[in-house]
């Protein structure tokens, strides 16, 4: 073997150190995601003493897929509505694309429509504005958004989403501390429903991917609209939202469980859609693309 001059070594030493540091904080935040720690250990107890099987949440959450995550959930507490443009669906192309997508999917359409009661104009309003009929469906996991959010009851992990969050875009600390204390909440039941439906289903819960919200598939439900109002579409004995027939059958099932019925006025239709989403923006928005969809 070659040996290399000692004062080389030093300088490969220092080097390879100096390399490494500018490594770490060249990228902070998927360092701080990448690592796994016990974040959700007590998550986990909570989970256990709720009645769910101790060795599925133990190998679920030791999973290197599943970790705490503050830049994901922090968009949780800067995310403003009215910053969302909806105006863009209304534009020719996209009203194009929706005509194409109810010609394409004409059969699981009409199905829902006689079934359900639902306009499958709306129907589809909604899986365009939503995720641009499936074009889009989000790109984080969901298991780690409503695990983090479940685990904010904690004052450490609460911290570090608050300090996680870009100085110019921080709400006041009583804001987000009233945020944080209904969000964990709702994130907790969320979890659960999620851990339930993937189990039901036979999917892996790691591997599904949704909004920023922990909102999946083709019309963005929660876990617990999942487990609750999906329907098997296609009849295959599953039911599974980011397939197109579960996904219209889903939405057409919520929102005739919310009351829309054939022939409802307009007043009331907007009523059962603000259900789905809680913005008059939005749904002015769906009720317009429905329109110029039934132009066609």
């Amino acid at each position: 073997m070659e040996l290399l001059p000692l004062s080389f070594k030093r300088i490969s030493k220092t080097f390879f150190i100096l390399l490494f540091c500018f490594s770490l904080s060249f990228s902070p935040a998927l360092a701080q995601e990448s690592k796994k720690g016990n974040e959700f250990d007590k998550l986990s107890q909570r989970l256990i003493q709720d009645g769910f099987d101790p060795e599925k949440i133990n190998t679920l959450f030791a999973s290197k897929q599943v970790f705490f995550t503050p830049s994901g959930v922090s968009s949780f507490f800067i995310h403003s509505e009215s910053s969302l443009n909806y105006d863009q669906f209304l534009a020719p192309k996209p009203i194009a694309k929706a005509r194409e997508y109810m010609e394409t999917h004409k059969e699981s359409l009409d199905l829902a429509e006689k079934t359900y009661g639902v306009d499958k104009t709306v129907i589809t309003a909604i899986l365009l504005v939503e995720t641009q009929l499936g074009g889009y469906l989000g790109k984080r996991t969901v298991i780690n958004t409503l695990s983090t959010m479940a685990a904010l009851t904690d004052d450490d992990l609460k911290e570090r989403i608050w300090n996680s969050i870009p100085n110019k875009k921080k709400p006041p600390r009583e804001k987000f501390e009233k945020k944080v204390k209904k969000r964990s909440q709702w994130g907790y039941q969320e979890l659960k429903a999620l851990i339930k439906y993937t189990d039901r289903e036979g999917v892996v819960p790691e591997s599904i991917k949704g909004s920023y919200a922990g909102a999946m598939g083709i019309s963005q439900f929660m876990p617990s609209n999942a487990l609750t109002l999906a329907k098997d579409g296609d009849n295959d004995g599953r039911v599974d939202l980011f397939n197109h027939s579960d996904a219209i059958s889903s939405v057409a099932n919520y929102l005739k469980h919310h009351g829309w019925k054939p022939g409802i006025p307009r007043q009331r239709q907007h009523e059962v859609l603000f259900r789905y989403n809680h913005s008059n923006y939005y749904v002015d928005t769906l009720l317009k693309v429905s329109d110029k969809l039934k132009e066609g």
